[in-house]
């Protein structure tokens, strides 16, 4: 097998698991699938953690998640899809960071990985084995590219500093309130 098409079913393969997982936790999010909260339980989540308002926050990660992850198992507006993945990870990382980094810890290692691959898949593109392919990459260029990654991240700094003032605001109305650190 020529080293080309090994590196395309590798793609492929990156792809398919990536995406995958991706949809499924989007689509808890969104549907409730999978064990999930739907739109509702998650969008009172995301109020709890920070990002407001709860609703339009729950269905931008889910979307980011479901839509980007459905995108790149087809290799279909390749950029953007691994873009708006990487973005929405970024958020979960902003929540998961006081915990350090191993996951079994409650740390950000699953979502930041999940997020490097989306965004390395849509650096690196998709492969031949793609729908992107198939139309001759017409939305799989260099332009898409530059304007996808710095969507996702002009939008990413927004949502997670907008999350950090939130938690430091309700962590100094608790103080306030109790006159003790973190309301305890």
């Amino acid at each position: 097998m020529p080293l080309t098409r090994r590196k395309d079913l590798g793609l492929l393969a990156l792809r398919l698991g990536t995406g995958g997982v991706l949809v499924a936790h989007g689509t808890q999010k969104l549907f409730g699938w999978f064990g999930g909260a739907g739109l509702d339980g998650t969008a009172r989540a995301m109020e709890q953690m920070g990002f407001t308002p709860g609703r339009p926050s729950a269905l931008a990660a889910g979307l980011g998640e479901a839509g980007g992850g459905a995108l790149l198992a087809l290799g279909l507006a390749t950029p953007a899809a691994g873009a708006a993945a990487a973005g929405a990870m970024a958020g979960a990382v902003s929540v998961h960071a006081p915990a350090g980094f191993f996951a079994q810890g409650g740390g950000f290692e699953y979502p930041a990985f999940l997020g490097f691959v989306a965004a390395s898949l849509g650096v690196s593109g998709p492969g031949c084995f793609s729908v992107d392919h198939l139309t001759r990459h017409r939305l799989d260029r260099p332009a898409v590219l530059l304007a996808a990654f710095t969507i996702s991240a002009a939008a990413a700094t927004v949502v997670v500093r907008r999350r950090i003032a939130a938690m430091e605001a309700a962590q100094a109305a608790a103080t306030r309130q109790d006159g003790r650190p973190g309301g305890a």
